[in-house]
């Protein structure tokens, strides 16, 4: 029953897709990107699938360290989504850069024979039984990177025995926590599981390291208060739109979760008086609130910012990265849906971060942070504390590596 609802998923998937593809230049580049012809490698290689860009950034700390490493080993790297793949296509580090075929028997075999890899590394949330047969019936190591599971995943429940055949597929399980262990202990596959924690600690704190200035953000904040919001959607948008209005004296740097000229046209809808960053001091010199209009920016934005605030937490998906404003030791605050975030809960424990629930709420933490900046610094240096103390997760897992002799040099 299990693998016909499987099939059914993926059918209605494929059909989902070319139906969406005839107004979505997403789903069109999803297919557009799966007729490139596959690379043919004699030589065995290194490969990485991450689901989208999110998922590279939290891999690549593992990714750069098992190149410098292993150099004689190229790196295939993998993308489900166009959102990854469509930034990441030219990655220095890959000999090839590709979007992952659509699961499938004849496909995953395919796939599989023409990448030859020795070893293969998913990212956090990644489950395609037949690739993960394909690659168990030849001996291939498969890694789970980061990964987080919860009682309501189907792996738990009384019909999850398809889902378990999965992961029993995978060499070893690298898990953030141990509430991730112990259910997997449950459904018997404790050998397989390390708590390694999760590799986006050391990510964002490589990010820090590596900071350049930005000349034109030094310029827009000068020595103003400085807000950055990031990964935003309508909803959170609106809720700043008061406080913008009623502080002009607070430089504001929004940077929406969607970056395409529709939705920054709403955007500006919002906040009439912003400029962009792409014509930033071309257009309204004076202006307090900044629109960033590209992607790749937003984690050295944070360092600019004496206060941030991190967007999706008034939508059912939940908020998205905390730790690249954590990082820089800095206040976070976010919407009411967190609590799928193990990190979110860890920061607000810790005293972080703060979660409101609306406009009113937000102004009154803001005022509160203003006027009392020991409170503001206590919160950052919290912030941070709790990022630093969670790193290492790299380095667990590749000494795993290194320790069974997954790659040889």
């Amino acid at each position: 029953m299990g693998l016909l609802l499987y099939h059914t998923f993926l059918r209605l998937y494929s059909l989902g897709i070319r139906v969406a593809s005839l107004w979505s230049p997403k789903a069109r580049l999803w297919l557009s990107g799966r007729t490139i012809p596959l690379p043919q490698f004699t030589n065995k290689t290194i490969w990485f699938h991450c689901a989208s860009l999110g998922e590279f950034e939290q891999g690549r700390p593992l990714l750069e360290a098992i190149k410098k490493l292993y150099p004689q080993y190229p790196v295939v790297l993998t993308f489900f989504s166009p959102s990854g793949y469509e930034i990441r296509k030219n990655y220095s580090l890959a000999e090839k850069v590709l979007y992952l075929p659509l699961d499938g028997s004849s496909r995953s075999t395919t796939f599989i024979k023409h990448i030859n890899p020795a070893i293969v590394l998913w990212i956090k949330y990644e489950f395609w039984y037949y690739y993960l047969k394909e690659l168990h019936s030849k001996q291939i190591p498969v890694l789970l990177v980061s990964a987080i599971f919860r009682p309501s995943q189907p792996f738990f429940k009384f019909y999850g025995k398809f889902w378990k055949r999965m992961l029993a597929n995978f060499h070893q399980l690298f898990v953030q926590d141990k509430s991730s262990k112990e259910l997997l202990a449950q459904i018997n596959l404790l050998e397989k599981v390390t708590i390694s924690g999760d590799t986006r600690f050391d990510r964002v704190i490589e990010i820090t390291q590596q900071l350049k200035s930005l000349p034109e953000i030094e310029a827009f904040c000068l020595n103003n208060q400085v807000i950055v919001a990031g990964s935003t959607w309508e909803e959170d948008e609106e809720i700043w739109k008061h406080y913008t209005k009623k502080h002009p004296e607070i430089k504001f740097i929004i940077a929406p979760h969607e970056v395409d000229e529709n939705n920054i046209r709403e955007v500006l809808k919002r906040f009439p008086s912003a400029c962009l960053y792409s014509e930033l001091f071309k257009e309204k010199a004076g202006c307090n609130i900044l629109i960033i209009n590209n992607i790749g920016l937003l984690n050295k934005l944070y360092a600019y910012a004496h206060i941030t605030y991190i967007g999706g937490g008034f939508r059912d998906s939940g908020i998205h990265n905390t730790l690249e404003a954590a990082a820089y030791s800095k206040p976070v605050i976010f919407g009411p849906v967190y609590e799928k975030f193990r990190e979110a809960v860890q920061l607000i424990k810790c005293g972080g971060a703060v979660s409101i629930q609306s406009a009113l709420e937000l102004e009154s933490v803001l005022d509160e942070l203003w006027k009392n900046s020991n409170d503001r610094e206590k919160m950052g240096n919290n912030s941070g504390t709790f990022v630093h103390q969670n790193t290492g997760a790299t380095q667990t897992i590749l000494h795993y590596i290194q320790e069974n002799r997954l790659l040889i040099n």
